[in-house]
């Protein structure tokens, strides 16, 4: 008998957490190995864990799963990735897919869907949640009959970095620390976001991060 898939679980709700673990470790060919509560706490996981697969959720405090993910590919670029979130929105699920998720499962159905997707992710196939395929890849086929490529983003990743830390309500000094850059550095990024998205203040940029999920209402 082949040894279980090693996991690493990633969301901020301890609870969520606790559920989402039952349900991979009722199954006797799934293990989680490891949990954390952010992205940032999950890439040092990966960094001292054996793992093969990481579920992690989209919205997390200090750095959201698309971001631990692009980092993870750094890190450890034979690490799948499968996320497990409450948003069911094609940005989120194209941006998965360019950083090359294996799976897209919604929270609600997790009880259900979770182990199959580990399993197809191992087995290198798609897993997307019941009832998208047909309206995403219409969505996908469509913009190309147009000769439009993908919506890009507006920011770069160490900017979003920085909007989600500033939408957090942090300091320049606590982002420079966190992120190991200048102050001087944070602040020149601090304007440049503020002048690409045509915002006046922390608050305008506190809504965007919470209309693009990079973090919670």
């Amino acid at each position: 008998m082949n040894a279980p898939v090693r996991i690493l679980l990633a969301d901020d709700h301890a609870l969520l957490r606790r559920g989402v673990r039952l349900v991979l470790e009722s199954e006797p060919d799934l293990t989680v190995v490891g949990e954390a509560p952010d992205g940032a706490r999950l890439i040092e996981l990966a960094r001292e864990v054996d793992a093969e697969l990481a579920v992690l959720d989209i919205a997390m405090p200090r750095m959201t799963g698309l971001q631990a993910a692009r980092a993870l590919a750094k890190v450890r670029p034979g690490l799948k990735i499968l996320f497990l979130t409450m948003h069911d929105s094609e940005q989120y699920f194209f941006e998965a897919l360019k950083i090359g998720a294996c799976g897209y499962v919604l929270k609600s159905v997790a009880d259900r869907d979770l182990a199959d997707a580990c399993r197809a992710a191992m087995r290198d196939e798609p897993f997307l949640y019941p009832g998208t395929e047909t309206a995403l890849i219409s969505h996908y086929l469509g913009l190309v009959r147009r000769g439009k490529a993908l919506p890009r983003k507006p920011i770069t990743e160490r900017e979003e970095e920085i909007l989600k830390l500033v939408a957090e309500g942090r300091s320049s000094k606590e982002i420079a620390e966190l992120l190991v850059i200048s102050v001087k550095t944070v602040d020149r990024h601090r304007a440049n976001l503020l002048q690409k998205l045509g915002m006046r203040d922390r608050v305008e940029l506190t809504r965007y991060a919470i209309r693009t999920g990079l973090m919670e209402p």
